[in-house]
């Protein structure tokens, strides 16, 4: 369940940079599928989480890619859908590979949107490896955090930056007992169509090509 009062806050970067596995360190979960192949998440998944007492829903997107494929043409609407909807975003860059050109692309685009900016350098997984970041200075952003979204170094100090002025008394969704319903079917027969439909917006990826919906999507 998303509460509109509480801060938003988007997980963007390219694909395979460690988007999904920072998003189940910090919602605590396993709901967003994690593997060593490019392009696993393509659908938006959102969370409800508390980081020093401050509320905020976290969402993880699809990597971000400027490949001239339809069904990654979809998953970067995903993207910018989650950009829109967010009060920052939380740009994760991969530090083993260095400053890529699809970093400078998004970079571009985060600017564009008027968000507020955090430059999180992942996969330096102690101080020993902090020089992996410097690179990253071209992007132009004045403070850049070094992070391991597996082991957890670096997080509490993103993390306390990204919510030091956002409100700790925001309104939370109710704990009141609700009816959960699973769609379930085979590949292809037309259960992200049905969920669209029933939402009224284009909230999960839909295509011809089958199993293109591959986390389990909860939406409240």
């Amino acid at each position: 369940m998303i509460c509109a009062m509480i801060p938003i806050l988007a997980i963007v970067g390219r694909p395979n940079v460690g988007k999904s596995t920072l998003f189940n360190r910090l919602s605590k979960s396993k709901n967003s599928l994690v593997d060593d192949q490019p392009g696993l998440t393509r659908d938006r998944l959102y969370a409800n989480i508390h980081w020093e007492g401050t509320p905020l829903t976290i969402i993880d997107t699809g990597g971000f890619d400027d490949v001239d494929d339809p069904l990654i043409h979809k998953v970067k609407e995903q993207v910018l859908k989650a950009i829109a909807e967010a009060d920052a975003i939380l740009f994760l860059v991969d530090g083993r590979d260095g400053l890529l050109p699809g970093d400078e692309t998004i970079i571009d685009l985060l600017r564009r949107s008027k968000k507020k900016i955090y430059l999180a350098v992942n996969k330096i997984d102690g101080s020993e490896h902090e020089d992996l970041q410097t690179g990253f200075y071209r992007l132009g952003l004045k403070k850049i955090f070094p992070l391991s979204g597996a082991h957890g170094y670096g997080l509490k100090e993103l993390m306390n930056e990204i919510i030091r002025e956002w409100p700790k008394d925001a309104a939370e969704p109710d704990d009141h007992e609700e009816i959960r319903v699973a769609i379930l079917g085979k590949p292809n027969v037309g259960k992200s169509s049905l969920v669209n439909h029933i939402l009224g917006q284009d909230r999960l990826l839909v295509s011809e090509i089958p199993g293109t919906t591959r986390d389990s999507v909860d939406i409240l």
